[in-house]
C-alpha cells in the first residue's frame, strides 16, 4: 500500500484569496514529498468555490517544477467534459513534462452544473466516458485514431505524441460499474473510492458491495482498489471539531451541486446544513480525526478489512489554515506511519533511492 495526498482545493475563506489557495497546495505538496508520500492527486471542478483545479493535467505539469519525485495524478479527468483528440495529446505531452510521473485518474463526473454549462446532458456521462477512453487509448497506444470530419467522413490521424510510460501511465477509474471495468481491464485499471464525510463504515460497505458486484459479473473481486478518507491529526478535540465543520462545508458544497444548485454571483456555492446532516461529533468519529494513536488505529483497522493498494489522504479540506493542515500533515509523517508501518511493513517511497547499478 502507497500513499496519496489528495488535492481539492476549494476555496471559502483563505486569507491570500485564490493565490493562497494555490499556494497552499505547493506547500502540502512539497512536504508530502518530503514525507515519502507516492502520489500527489489533482481534482476537476468547474465554475464554483468547490474547487480552483479546473485542469488536473494543468496542475500536474505545474507541479513537476516544484518536486522532483512524487508521483502526479489527475483526480479525476472528467473525460465527458473533453474532445477526446486533444486530451490525449494533453496526456501524451504532460507524461513527457513530468518525466513519467503521471498517473492517469479519469472518471465520468456527476456535476449536473458543470455539464449544462458546457451544453452537455450528465446522463450521457458512462457512454460518453467509454467513448471516449476508447479513442483516447488507442490514440495513445497505436499512434493512430479514426474519426470523421464535419462532413461526417471517416478521418485518419496520425499522433506523434505517446506517454513516456509504456504503453500508459498507471490508471484509475472512479468507477465499480463492471460494465466500465470491464472496458477498462486492458489497462489494469485501479477502482478509486471514497464515502466523503461518512467515513470508514460507508466505505467498507462500499468497498464490499462493490466486490460482491464484481465477482457476480465475472471480474476479480480481489482486485487492487484505491480509497481516500478525511484526515486530521491532532490532540484538540475543538480543533477536531473545526476541522469537522471544514469537512461539513465540502459536503453541503457536493450536496448542492447534485440538486437545485444556488450559485451567487461570485460564484461561491450556497451550501446551506441539509437534511440528516451528522453532529460535529459524529464526524469526528467517522474519519480520521484525532490523535496520533486513534488516527493510526482508525487507518490500520480500515486497511485490514479493506486491503487497498493506496489509501489517499485528504488533509488540507474546505480551505483549511495551511498551518493547521501543514501540522497534521507533520505529525502524520513523524507519528502516525511509524505506527502504520509497525504493522503493514514500508508504506512510504524511498526519498533517497540507490542508483542504477548499485
Amino acid at each position: 500500500m502507497r500513499l496519496g495526498l489528495f488535492n481539492l482545493m476549494s476555496f471559502k475563506d483563505n486569507a491570500r484569496g485564490l493565490q493562497g489557495v494555490i499556494q497552499d497546495t505547493r506547500e502540502m505538496i512539497q512536504l508530502a514529498e518530503a514525507i515519502g508520500f507516492e502520489t500527489a492527486w489533482f481534482a476537476e471542478h468547474h465554475f464554483t468555490n468547490y474547487s480552483i483545479s479546473v485542469s488536473p493535467l494543468l496542475m500536474a505539469a505545474h507541479m513537476a517544477g516544484y518536486t522532483r519525485r512524487i508521483k502526479l495524478g489527475t483526480a479525476v479527468i472528467v473525460l465527458p467534459l473533453y474532445q477526446p483528440m486533444r486530451i490525449a495529446q494533453e496526456i501524451a505531452l504532460v507524461d513527457r513534462l513530468t518525466e513519467g510521473r503521471l498517473v492517469l485518474g479519469v472518471g465520468s463526473g456527476y456535476q449536473a452544473w458543470e455539464f449544462d454549462r458546457y451544453g452537455l446532458d450528465v446522463e450521457t456521462r458512462s457512454d460518453r466516458l467509454l467513448a471516449h477512453w476508447q479513442l483516447v487509448s488507442d490514440a495513445l497506444t497505436s499512434g493512430k485514431t479514426v474519426s470523421t470530419d464535419r462532413h461526417g467522413a471517416p478521418l485518419n490521424t496520425d499522433f506523434l505524441l505517446d506517454t513516456l510510460q509504456q504503453p500508459l501511465p498507471p490508471v484509475y477509474i472512479t468507477s465499480t460499474n463492471p460494465t466500465v471495468l470491464k472496458a477498462f481491464q486492458p489497462w489494469q485499471a485501479t477502482p478509486f473510492m471514497t464515502a466523503g464525510y461518512r467515513g470508514s463504515h460507508k466505505l467498507r460497505q462500499r468497498v464490499r458491495d462493490a466486490r460482491a458486484g464484481w465477482q457476480e459479473a465475472g471480474l476479480d473481486g480481489n482486485m487492487p482498489v484505491a480509497v481516500q478518507q478525511y484526515i486530521h491529526v491532532t490532540d484538540s478535540r475543538s480543533e477536531a471539531r473545526e476541522a469537522a465543520e471544514r469537512a461539513m462545508f465540502v459536503a453541503r458544497m457536493i450536496v448542492a451541486l447534485q440538486g437545485n444548485t444556488k450559485v451567487t454571483g461570485d460564484a461561491f456555492i450556497e451550501a446551506p446544513p441539509f437534511a440528516g446532516e451528522p453532529w460535529l461529533d459524529q464526524v469526528c468519529d467517522n474519519l480520521m480525526f484525532g490523535d496520533a494513536g486513534t488516527v493510526a488505529e482508525r487507518i490500520l483497522s480500515e486497511v485490514r478489512d479493506i486491503r487497498p493498494s493506496h489509501y489517499n489522504c485528504f488533509f488540507q479540506f474546505g480551505d483549511m489554515p495551511i498551518a493547521r493542515a501543514r501540522r497534521s500533515l507533520e505529525l502524520f509523517g513523524e507519528r502516525v506511519i511509524p505506527l502504520l508501518e509497525a504493522e503493514l511493513g514500508k508504506i512510504t517511497v524511498d526519498l533517497h533511492p540507490a542508483a542504477p547499478g548499485r
